[in-house]
């Protein structure tokens, strides 16, 4: 889920950039801190987007810059337990498919992807069917529900988050469209 948030965080103005101390400048060099990151308890930061309140600077011993106190509003996206969450697949493995789901990977591993054994097409990157005609590959949007998350602040990359798609409304778009089509042409007879 993406969110609006309000944080402070300490930003380093390094002896170069001394002169004036301008929101523009605290915004840059908490952009290059902090974008991308992830925190337990905001998620990933997406955007700074504005500085409201710089602090007075603090000099520490042995370091060359001057260290700022500021709060400031920031985009953010947090995964939530049992969020759907629509995304597109970005890579397929063997195990399952790597799912973009805003600025973060998730997992959706083969044995939630459907009930059906689903066969690893290493050539054609995707997952697909021998019962039916169905494959899962590599730019299909899918939606899914999240199931499990944790979050590794100092290697956001090592960040996991496991998905579903084994419930009625998820799965691959192509899909739930199908069995939409099934449902009103039933429904029509």
């Amino acid at each position: 889920m993406y969110k609006r948030v309000r944080l402070k965080d300490t930003v380093e103005v390094p002896p170069a950039e001394l002169g004036e101390v301008t929101p523009r400048l605290v915004k840059r060099l908490l952009q290059d801190k902090l974008e991308g990151r992830m925190d337990e308890e905001v998620g990933s930061v997406v955007s700074v987007t504005e500085v409201h309140d710089i602090g007075e600077g603090t000099v520490l011993p042995n370091r060359p810059g001057v260290y700022y106190e500021a709060e400031f509003d920031a985009v953010t996206y947090d995964p939530q337990m049992q969020e759907v969450v629509d995304g597109t697949v970005v890579e397929v493995v063997e195990f399952g498919a790597f799912v973009g789901i805003g600025p973060v990977d998730g997992l959706l591993h083969v044995s939630q992807i459907s009930d059906e054994y689903l066969a690893f097409d290493g050539e054609n990157q995707r997952l697909s069917s021998n019962e039916s005609d169905r494959a899962l590959g590599v730019e299909d949007a899918v939606r899914a529900r999240i199931v499990t998350k944790s979050i590794d602040e100092r290697n956001p990359r090592d960040s996991k988050i496991g998905l579903t798609a084994k419930q009625v409304g998820l799965g691959k778009h192509g899909w739930l469209e199908e069995e939409r089509e099934k449902r009103e042409a039933t429904a029509g007879e």
